[in-house]
């Protein structure tokens, strides 16, 4: 199986770590010519050199962000929404600030960028998009209600999007992870158990938070990514309008 991307332009969003910054890699090392993105512009630049790509700082959760993007990359064959943002708070506890913040981040970002990418790739007749969702979005956490809405609210768009493009060699898919070991998750999970090694600790976080997932163990961003590399490819092209999991088996459900 050969997933040769020689020729194509990969957007990742949020790429400067984690789940972004793997993706990132695996696209280049697919032969995609990638740009990576983020907010800090030493970050951006630290890994764009380290895969071999271009990048542009630019705060993708905002509008004059997005613009600022766009009109340094007018155009991709390959966009990956992968900026997002998370955070614990009790539901009847977050405020209108945070719903809007989040809902920014975590959905117009893609809303913005697709809708100014994807009916270009349309006119090119190729094109993928590719919406970094969660298991979140279908098992909804108490601990983070907001985060949750945002991601099943990516899976209403990739799936609309995939419908309005049908027919234009243009997918929209969303990918679904699950727990995965993202520096943000390290911390977090350390955090819950700091009198032990973190090996120790991973096991009882997916032990006590997330029994029902069939490795018992976090995710690692790689695989993540082969997924991702695998959706950005030819190979992909009778794939489109899904919600495909990649969550170690986690939801307790055959569908999505």
């Amino acid at each position: 199986m050969n997933l040769d991307l020689t020729g194509r332009t990969a957007l990742v969003t949020g790429s400067t770590s984690g789940i972004g910054a793997a993706t990132a890699a695996a696209l280049a090392a697919a032969g995609a010519e990638v740009v990576v993105n983020g907010r800090d512009p030493g970050r951006v630049a630290e890994t764009a050199a380290r895969i071999g790509g271009r990048g542009i700082a630019a705060d993708v959760g905002t509008a004059e962000g997005v613009a600022e993007l766009v009109d340094q990359l007018p155009d991709v064959d390959v966009l990956v929404n992968n900026a997002g943002i998370f955070a614990a708070q009790p539901v009847f506890e977050i405020p209108d600030s945070e719903w809007q913040r989040f809902y920014e981040v975590n959905v117009l970002s893609g809303v913005r960028l697709s809708r100014h990418y994807a009916p270009r790739m349309a006119k090119r007749g190729w094109g993928r998009v590719i919406f970094v969702s969660s298991d979140s979005s279908v098992q909804i956490p108490t601990e983070m209600v907001h985060y949750g809405l945002t991601k099943t609210a990516q899976l209403s768009l990739s799936r609309g999007m995939a419908q309005e493009l049908a027919g234009t060699g243009v997918t929209v898919n969303a990918v679904l992870p699950g727990p995965t070991l993202t520096p943000g998750v390290r911390e977090f999970v350390a955090s819950l158990h700091p009198d032990v090694e973190f090996a120790e600790a991973e096991r009882r976080f997916m032990a006590g938070d997330r029994p029902t997932s069939l490795l018992g163990r976090l995710i690692r961003p790689e695989e993540i990514a082969n997924l991702i590399t695998y959706v950005a490819s030819e190979l992909s092209s009778a794939t489109t309008g899904g919600a495909l999991r990649v969550d170690g088996g986690v939801t307790s459900s055959i569908i999505p």
